[in-house]
């Protein structure tokens, strides 16, 4: 094989965000190092990304966010607890001093910042990014947009009782607009699971709403003539291969191939 064919032919890194908490709390646990932490990452991205193509990449809050985008060719923001509303503007009265290392759901302000930090450093770079459910949020709070804190009962079921992986019930239809990412991956119309109570509100700087649902709540969001992506379902746990998935894969290598071209170049003249 020769050096170009090597290089197209390299995976490209993707790196997942996850989340942290105290071994104690992991039933079975030895309680002797119940104080240490561990970090936890939702295996069905790395599953997915791999049989898409990619190589998966677990990143805990000390993967320097600037440093760690010189080798990522793609970045998945996963799901997990609602953003502290200190990030977006919200009213921080309603939130508990809760140990997050604690409670795995609440709120994490180092999960926050990290992912902030990893989001525009990744754009910054020109690397593709994947929002998933309180990832897509953060691709809006890091943007300066703000949420909807908790979304009000409805005609549309946002917070799923169903157990994952599900595709969904038929209310919660999502509507793309032409022309947009999500349109080109799923056409007019897709049914997706959901569980979620909080939902984007204003955009961040240069984002556009590319999805809604019946009721209006926004579920995609994009950057026009940049490689991100917001989805408010979880792709990881649809039972149907989501197109999502292989579109942060094929971004990326996409994004790989560009790298890799000029250092291609200097490395055989």
């Amino acid at each position: 094989m020769t050096a170009h064919e090597e290089a197209r032919a390299e995976r490209p890194l993707i790196g997942i965000t996850g989340r942290r908490y105290r071994l104690s709390l992991i039933k079975g646990a030895d309680q002797r190092y119940g104080d240490r932490c561990i970090d936890s990452f939702m295996s069905d991205f790395a599953t997915r990304i791999a049989q898409a193509g990619g190589v998966p990449v677990h990143l805990p809050y000390d993967a320097d966010a600037v440093e760690v985008c010189r080798w990522l060719s793609g970045v998945v923001i996963s799901g997990g607890q609602d953003v502290h509303p200190a990030c977006w503007g919200g009213d921080p009265s309603g939130v508990g001093d809760v140990d997050p290392r604690l409670d795995p759901m609440a709120h994490d302000v180092a999960r926050d910042e990290y992912e902030v930090a990893l989001v525009r450093a990744a754009l910054e770079r020109g690397i593709p990014v994947l929002g998933v459910c309180r990832g897509m949020q953060v691709l809006n709070v890091a943007l300066g947009g703000t949420l909807v804190a908790d979304l009000p009962s409805g005609q549309v079921s946002h917070l799923s009782s169903l157990a994952a992986p599900t595709d969904g019930a038929a209310d919660h239809l999502v509507s793309f607009e032409k022309g947009s990412i999500a349109a080109e991956l799923f056409g007019e119309h897709a049914t997706t699971n959901s569980w979620h109570h909080q939902a984007v509100d204003r955009c961040g700087a240069g984002l556009v709403v590319t999805g809604r649902t019946g009721d209006g709540v926004i579920e995609s969001i994009e950057l026009p003539g940049g490689p991100a992506l917001g989805v408010q379902w979880h792709p990881e746990w649809m039972v149907s291969a989501d197109p999502t998935m292989a579109w942060i894969v094929r971004a990326a290598a996409e994004r790989l191939a560009d790298r890799c071209g000029p250092d291609l170049q200097r490395s055989l003249s």
